[in-house]
């Protein structure tokens, strides 16, 4: 079963004043696993940042709850493929993602 997996992150770690890059802050706010196609649960409130992982081909789309269905028209992700996406905090966005091959 192709599936997506999704951490929800809060926090950016703050790094030295000579350093460049952010990086999410341990622990998570959720981690959970969503089939393909499916629809992620609502974000946590305190969520701003997302870290994506699909194990297939696969397009999806972040937006409100009950208004958000991804198509083959969304951005199309590779196998194995993995992004980290910024989402407004407190909005009750979700995730949604189907096959796309």
């Amino acid at each position: 079963m192709a599936t997506l997996y999704i951490t929800e992150y809060g926090t950016i770690a703050g790094l030295p004043a000579t350093a460049n890059g952010q990086v999410p802050l341990e622990p998570p706010l959720a981690d959970y696993i969503v089939p393909i196609p499916g629809t992620s649960p609502p974000f946590q409130p305190g969520t701003r940042m997302l870290r994506l992982h699909c194990d297939a081909i696969c397009s999806l789309l972040i937006g409100p709850a009950g208004s958000t269905n991804a198509t083959t028209s969304n951005g199309r992700w590779a196998t194995n493929q993995t992004e980290y996406r910024g989402v407004p905090e407190g909005r009750g966005f979700v995730v949604s993602v189907v096959a796309n091959v």
